[in-house]
């Protein structure tokens, strides 16, 4: 890693929270306990699909210490971050196992709860939806019957009336005909895995409450406090002026809480009671079903290659589960289309990504966006040509490996800097796992060792008006505070941050001072902290208010030292003399305006203000796709190591290894852990995570004991390293590394067990049943 010419950026600096931490110090929206806050407790469907006849609240209403009962009648319109479609609250029907019925608020959490359980709801069943591809046919009964009525919250939805389709993304890119005749080899397949959980260690939570001049307070667990603000603004008619959110440490999130679903319930809530605080928490089992969750995919894959393994052409049809409701799952399916290919050049592309209705519980982000589910289906399909054409599967990728000239599916113009190496992370992938091109062995007891390589890329799907402000105070000790809107959810923003801030103030870190918690009244806006974006957005904007200042203690310094601002440099607390820095003045006696011996003064508070939006983008075109989605590609290669037993089809993770082309890395310890972290998110979900539904459509496993995860003990060893093409508009040519851990592990975990069991995975997650299916003829 370039550690060169930096004194801050590419060092291994210690976490800026790490002390508050490690002593339990710091607080998460729940640990704070407002004195007389009254409590909120759901009643949820337990249908999938119904319509609701009449809901009895006399029992709830007559215990006591219930103070209000909320229906889906109080707020019978729908919201929704893309298309809005949910009602906070359901009214008339019911959509998916868990959906929220009524909102009982009372004095005491076991009271509000209490009450929740004797509501009675008259159910009418409906006919129930739980393959995407099945729903999304034309003659499936509809789920949302005013699908067509619905207000398009952004550009690029393209929900289709009279149908289960909440968007609808296409590519068409060269000419398909001309593709598959250059194809001297094709192979066709089917992939598929049903709806997961986030299973962040801090469920969501919020409190909400309306003062006596209108004010709207928000106390939220979400990576989005003005995304939140924007949304309760919009669908509730207030000023966003109005409303504050406030967010402290997030306890992880994973997409999970990028949108808005609590603080719709929680504010209705508190205008139910008068304004009064209002405390909603969602206990585990909530979490898991009630809230948002992972989406689901079923998905068709051809392509075709010559006999040499030049890819030719390609075509996918992506049927995305975005369960009852689109929220962000309009997003992922078009994230799907728009790098459906994975990072190979293929110039003839036809692309169909369909976002269905389904009657299970509803999608929303999910750390990598679309990506860790199109990769599993790309990179599995590439190692079936790869066997087809009897290929080495990591050679089959350097041949077909995209680069700067090529054009991406929705044919963007790639170069140097919106790419990064796929070809140097797959030839240091190779070298860290010693790839020989033979990665099936058989140990002494009859077990079998594997190795399976994926690789992976990924742009931002950010709004084409994203944006991220910072704003720098200075202290009269030369110090100086860094205000900006940037979400820590255990990622280590804010020490990045602060690195950033310090190379560009050539300062030392101590002297920075940067606030964890966030609230919208005070901090400049950013839009979110999702998408890998924040280093990339919040970096700049941090680099920009640097320089701001920076011509301002030039401009007062020049004043103090008598000389022109071009002649003085700014570091180690100091403005000085370019040519004789002995020559100097302290930053702290600039701060709040440089005072003469004479006891006049001159200039002011320096206040550095600095802000970036993403620019260029553009919406893709509805029929071809063709457009700009997204910044920048950043690129990868992984692998995993199994040892598989075939005696009884269980395999254990010896090795998980990660090559990232990072651009500049600002931290490599933290980069290093952020790479671990998504490996191990990416092989737990792969290998276990699901929710399993009856024919019902309930969820039968809605508690941790049940919805299985990865343990500690049953993780592989990581295996980490970058490449370094810098990003040019990049925070020193860094790229974004939040979610790329993740990406590529269910295909190459997917191609490694495949190769050890000798028959062909197409599914998730791979359990030893599944295993079994499929060698013994079956699948799932």
């Amino acid at each position: 890693m370039n550690q060169k010419n930096f004194t801050y950026v590419g060092k291994d600096i210690q976490r800026v929270d790490i002390e508050d931490k490690a002593y339990g110090r710091v607080k998460y929206t729940d640990d704070v306990m407002e004195p007389g806050v009254l409590i909120a407790a759901l009643h949820t469907s337990t249908h999938a699909h119904a319509k609701i006849k009449n809901i009895n609240l006399e029992k709830a209403a007559q215990v006591s210490g219930v103070h209000a009962i909320i229906t889906g009648e109080d707020f019978p319109y729908p919201v929704g971050p893309m298309l809005a479609d949910r009602p906070p609250i359901a009214y008339e029907k019911v959509r998916y196992f868990g959906e929220p019925i009524a909102v009982v608020v009372a004095d005491k959490e076991h009271l509000a709860k209490y009450a929740a359980s004797l509501i009675e709801v008259q159910y009418e069943p409906l006919p129930i939806l739980q393959s995407p591809r099945e729903a999304a046919k034309k003659d499936a009964s509809l789920i949302h019957e005013h699908l067509g009525k619905y207000t398009t919250m952004v550009e690029g939805v393209h929900a289709i009336p009279k149908t289960n389709i909440a968007n609808l993304t296409k590519i068409r890119k060269g000419n398909m005909e001309k593709g598959w005749e250059e194809s001297d080899i094709t192979i066709e397949a089917n992939f598929s895995f049903g709806p997961a959980d986030h299973v962040a260690l801090e469920t969501r939570v919020v409190r909400a409450e309306i003062l006596h001049d209108g004010r709207v307070m928000i106390y939220s667990s979400t990576q989005g406090p003005f995304y939140v603000q924007k949304m309760l603004s919009e669908f509730f008619n207030i000023d966003a002026g109005k409303i504050s959110v406030q967010t402290p440490l997030v306890g992880g999130a994973f997409g999970g809480k990028g949108c808005v679903q609590l603080e719709f319930t929680a504010f209705l809530a508190s205008r139910a009671v008068g304004g009064r605080m209002v405390r909603l928490v969602n206990t585990r089992e909530e979490d898991l079903v009630t809230s948002p969750v992972h989406l689901g995919l079923e998905a068709t894959v051809k392509l075709g290659a010559t006999r040499a393994g030049k890819l030719t052409a390609a075509q996918y049809e992506y049927y995305f589960n975005t369960g009852a409701y689109s929220d962000m799952g309009a997003g992922m399916s078009k994230a799907g289309a728009v790098d459906c290919t994975g990072p190979f050049k293929i110039e003839n592309v036809h692309t169909d990504s369909h976002c269905v209705y389904t009657n299970q519980p509803y999608a929303t982000s999910f750390r990598g966006f679309g990506h860790p589910e199109l990769t599993f289906v790309m990179e599995r399909a590439m190692d079936q040509l790869a066997k087809k054409l009897k290929i080495d599967p990591l050679e089959l990728r350097l041949m077909n490996a995209i680069k700067p000239g090529d054009t991406t599916p929705t044919q963007v113009h790639l170069n140097a800097s919106n790419l990064g190496d796929v070809s140097a992370c797959l030839r240091k992938l190779k070298q860290l796992i010693n790839w020989t091109g033979e990665e099936r062995t058989i140990t002494r007891d009859g077990k079998i060792k594997t190795k399976g390589i994926s690789s992976f890329w990924k742009t931002s799907s950010t709004p084409p008006n994203a944006t991220a402000g910072t704003i720098l105070t200075f202290n009269t000790d030369g110090s100086v505070n860094l205000n900006c809107a940037a979400v820590e959810i255990g990622q280590g923003t804010k020490t990045v941050l602060t690195q950033i801030l310090a190379e560009k103030l050539q300062l030392d870190m101590k002297k920075i001072h940067i606030t964890v918690e966030v609230n919208t009244q005070y901090d400049p806006h950013q839009w979110k902290t999702v998408a890998s974006s924040t280093t990339y957005l919040a970096g700049r904007a941090v680099m920009a208010a640097a320089e701001d200042a920076i011509f301002q203690l030039k401009q007062v310094g020049a004043v103090a030292l008598k000389c022109l601002p071009a002649d003085l440099e700014v570091g180690n607390g100091l403005v000085y003399m370019k040519d004789s820095p002995e020559f100097y003045v302290k930053i702290k006696d600039l701060a709040t305006a440089y005072k003469y011996p004479n006891g006049n003064s001159v200039g002011g508070l320096i206040l550095g203000a600095g802000s970036h939006v993403v620019r260029h983008l553009t919406p893709l075109d509805p029929e071809t796709g063709f457009g700009k989605p997204g910044p920048q590609w950043t690129v990868g290669a992984q692998a995993v190591e199994i040892e598989y037993d075939p005696k009884d089809y269980t395999y254990k993770l010896l090795k998980a290894a990660t090559v990232l082309d990072a651009g500049q890395v600002i931290n490599p310890k933290a980069a290093i852990g952020q790479m671990r972290s998504g490996m191990y998110l990416g092989l737990s979900w792969a290998s276990r995570e699901q929710f399993m539904f009856d024919q019902d459509g309930v969820v039968l496993n809605p508690q941790l004991r049940s919805y299985d995860t990865i343990r500690a003990s049953e993780a592989p060893d990581y295996l980490v390293d970058f490449v370094e093409t810098p990003l040019v508009d990049g925070p020193y040519g860094a790229r974004g590394i939040g979610e790329y851990g993740v990406i590529g592990m269910a295909g190459a975990l997917s191609n490694s067990l495949s190769i050890a069991s000798q028959v062909s995975l197409h599914e998730l997650p791979l359990t030893p049943e599944y295993i079994w299916q499929t060698v013994n003829g079956g699948g799932k």
